[in-house]
């Protein structure tokens, strides 16, 4: 599992009131971190209005493109890093397949699952694990957890009480980003989710990339669009696929090649 990165911290220093100076050298210390959420910001605006009202092959350009910006961020990365991307893509691609066409969660323009959605999932993993083990917030660690917290909270409390289009399943949604948050061993990888999958989600819903039901298949929950609490959702995709990591290591692992014993034939036994 990535380690989140130790900020020294000098005498006399207050967690609460970091001051200039340490968040400008934890600012020049997260450069790289910085740098690969910013490329990812700005991907998915330019992924998500190249899309827009594009036919089926500009839509598989851009998935051309999402897959060789992520390969050209990974090769930046640890191995573990690019392990455990494998394995968030392979399990939203899973989700994805399920929530979308099958269950009906949500519905994309050309009513498939673009080619962009796989590597755009390892990408926003990335922008997420970037930021959360940016030396810039573990420094404004408790800021960013608050800012998280309480912004997404009255942004599902305004979808159940005032929003014209109730969102009961966001509500849901966001008390799972309290758990991971508050209990989960990386909450700053949860906050930076909350950052990079809130923008995503209004974005993609914004130009019409995709847009949620408005009630779950039980009809039961009723769903914004986007729905507050969906980053709750994405914390469930970089959980299981940071457990499917270890596993994939293993498979990747070099091992010599043995041949099992044949039992000789009944002709050949004597």
């Amino acid at each position: 599992m990535q380690r989140t990165p130790v900020v020294s911290r000098p005498a006399g220093y207050s967690a609460a009131v970091p001051t200039r100076a340490q968040i400008a050298d934890a600012a020049r210390g997260s450069r790289r971190e910085l740098a690969v959420a910013a490329i990812v910001f700005a991907w998915i605006a330019l992924g998500a209005g190249t899309d827009s009202g594009a036919g089926i092959w500009r839509q598989r350009l851009v998935g051309v493109i999402t897959w060789a910006l992520l390969v050209a961020l990974l090769r930046g990365e640890k191995r573990s890093v690019r392990i455990q991307v494998v394995g968030v893509i392979i399990v939203a691609t899973c989700v994805e397949y399920t929530a979308s066409p099958f269950l009906g969660y949500y519905t994309y323009r050309l009513h498939n699952v673009p080619s962009y959605v796989p590597p755009g999932h390892g990408l926003v993993y990335l922008a997420a694990l970037s930021i959360g083990r940016s030396q810039l917030a573990v420094l404004l660690r408790r800021p960013l957890i608050v800012f998280t917290l309480v912004v997404c909270g009255a942004w599902a409390a305004w979808g159940v009480l005032l929003s014209p289009r109730r969102d009961v399943f966001g509500a849901v949604m966001y008390l799972f980003l309290l758990r991971f948050t508050l209990r989960g061993s990386r909450p700053l990888v949860y906050a930076g989710a909350f950052l990079v999958t809130s923008y995503l989600e209004l974005i993609g819903t914004g130009v019409g990339a995709w847009a949620w039901a408005r009630h779950d298949p039980s009809g039961i929950l009723s769903i914004g669009n986007p729905p507050s609490g969906i980053p709750g959702g994405y914390c469930f995709l970089d959980a299981a696929g940071v457990a499917l990591g270890p596993r994939l290591g293993a498979l990747f692992e070099r091992r010599p090649m043995t041949w099992p014993r044949l039992r000789p034939l009944p002709d050949e036994a004597g």
